[in-house]
């Protein structure tokens, strides 16, 4: 039984063995996965990274009671807490707590955050986080004399040298998979890459680099509906060969094209920038919308997600501002996204339009709720929001509907613009970023992309268009960079930025 009176150096290491046995059984199996641990330098690393876990962890803990047992209490409990709900999501999502992810989770909205509650969860917290909080709490820590404490301290520091040049041949391996060591080791991977993450996102948004002022060059009446799509992955739309038939609406529409497309990204806030970006960088340069409308293109925002750059125009409409005027049970769903849309256009005195619908329709893990009843058309279907308890065809089945549901919201998108016989119009749909479904145990998108599977970034590039406006060129691989080009040329908009090579319509 654990003591409540205790030396200092006896509690840390205990936490330390806590922690070691609570939240790195993740850590060690993705070393052991990529590890040949029969060689004598594979059995040097595993040995001096479970060394390493233990001592490290335990030395830091052990500076922050020697600071204060207020403060170091606070921290061990902070830690446990939050710890347990990431190996919750590491086991249960096989996620990888990096920055971008980091990224993820401070871009998630309740609506969606609640959406991952389950029994298994608070058993997590429970067990994993509040039992040893308990205990850290109740601890009566006795501390050591100086002298011990420095020598302890050096000890510590002189061991991993030790192990760091003992495994000095394991160091490009080590460097290969350090982003997922990173995002495995608890607590370091949530608290060094939460403040990457800020540290970046501050550097990102000093200011938006605003583009060189455009030329709106003729008076046809032009409207683009860009329609950008979550989470939805390429292979599972009939339109490219899948066997089950998801595109039923869009498979029989005339002047409807298909393109492969890849994503910059796996996660929501980067995917949507780069589509709304004219190139591929890490600097925030000024977005689709917002070059547009400081150019005086009439541009309407229209969302049911988050996660995108910073919007500045005037029509922005989130679910709170369309539900006003929404009737029926497609309310609750994306097709909010489309009520009033086409009196909307109508509406506008400018001959240039951009709409822009971000919907969140194939999002988990959820996906059985995304839709409306009508719409499942495949079943049986996951209901859990721990996915690897379904199985894979309920799961796919799930998602699969929602892709049926998106066929539909793009095909009434089509419809409305058929009716706009003034307009030259397209429709661009383009997703954020793939997903995963159970496949090699990866569930739902943010792998970072130097090791997604392909399912996370191969995405579907969708375009349809008017009778009466543009042929399109005989693209075969896309990117998400496409969208800014092509939307100015069918818009008859000159750019000093605009790049012919990165637009799929005819001159």
């Amino acid at each position: 039984m654990l003591k409540n009176n205790i030396k200092i150096t006896h509690f840390v290491a205990i936490l330390s063995v806590l922690n070691f046995l609570f939240f790195h059984l993740p850590f060690f199996t993705y070393v052991f996965n990529n590890v040949d641990y029969s060689s004598f330098n594979g059995v040097i690393l595993v040995v001096s990274l479970v060394i390493l876990v233990f001592v490290l962890n335990a030395f830091v803990f052990f500076l922050f009671f020697s600071l204060s047992h207020y403060f170091g209490k606070f921290l061990l409990v902070l830690f446990f807490m939050i710890n347990s709900i990431a190996v919750y999501f590491v086991n249960t999502y096989s996620v990888i707590v990096d920055e971008s992810m980091i990224g993820n989770v401070f871009n998630t909205n309740y609506e969606e955050s609640s959406s991952y509650f389950s029994f298994k969860l608070i058993l997590y917290i429970i067990v994993l986080g509040v039992l040893p909080s308990v205990y850290i709490i109740k601890a009566k820590i006795i501390n050591v004399t100086l002298k011990k404490g420095l020598t302890i301290s050096s000890l510590a520091l002189l061991l991993t040298i030790v192990l760091v040049m003992a495994n000095a041949s394991n160091l490009l391996w080590i460097d290969k998979n350090s982003k997922q060591l990173g995002g495995l080791a608890m607590p370091w991977s949530y608290t060094v890459n939460t403040s990457l993450f800020y540290i970046h996102k501050y550097k990102k948004n000093e200011k938006e680099i605003l583009l060189p002022n455009a030329t709106i060059k003729d008076n046809q009446k032009s409207v683009v509906v860009l329609v950008i799509g979550e989470s939805a992955r390429r292979q599972n739309f009939s339109l490219y060969g899948y066997d089950k038939n998801t595109n039923p609406l869009l498979s029989k529409t005339p002047n409807v094209f298909h393109f492969d497309a890849t994503s910059c990204a796996t996660y929501t806030t980067a995917g949507v920038k780069c589509i709304l970006e004219h190139t591929n960088s890490d600097d925030l340069y000024e977005i689709l919308p917002n070059y547009l409308y400081r150019n005086n293109v009439e541009v309407v925002w229209r969302t049911s997600n988050w996660g995108e750059p910073p919007v500045h125009i005037k029509n922005y409409q989130n679910r709170d501002v369309l539900r006003k005027d929404c009737k029926g049970e497609g309310c609750d769903y994306d097709e909010i996204l489309l009520t009033g849309l086409k009196e909307q256009i109508l509406a506008s005195k400018k001959n240039k339009i951009l709409i822009v619908l971000h919907t969140s329709t194939s999002h988990g893990p959820t996906y059985s709720k995304k839709y409306p009843p009508r719409f499942e058309t495949f079943k049986p279907v996951c209901n859990s929001v721990e996915l690897g308890k379904c199985s894979q065809t309920e799961l796919i089945n799930a998602y699969d509907n929602t892709i049926v549901y998106t066929d539909y919201i793009l095909s009434s998108v089509i419809d409305d613009l058929k009716e706009l016989k003034e307009f030259k119009s397209t429709m661009i749909f383009v997703s954020d970023h793939g997903e995963s479904l159970g496949e090699k145990n990866l569930y739902m998108h943010g792998v970072p992309m130097s090791f997604a599977p392909k399912e996370q970034y191969e995405i579907p590039f969708i375009v349809w268009v008017s009778d009466n406006s543009k042929q399109l060129k005989a693209n075969k691989t896309l990117t998400q960079n496409h969208v800014f080009h092509s939307v100015l040329n069918f818009l008859n908009i000159e750019s000093p930025v605009y790049n012919e090579e990165l637009n799929i319509f005819k001159n």
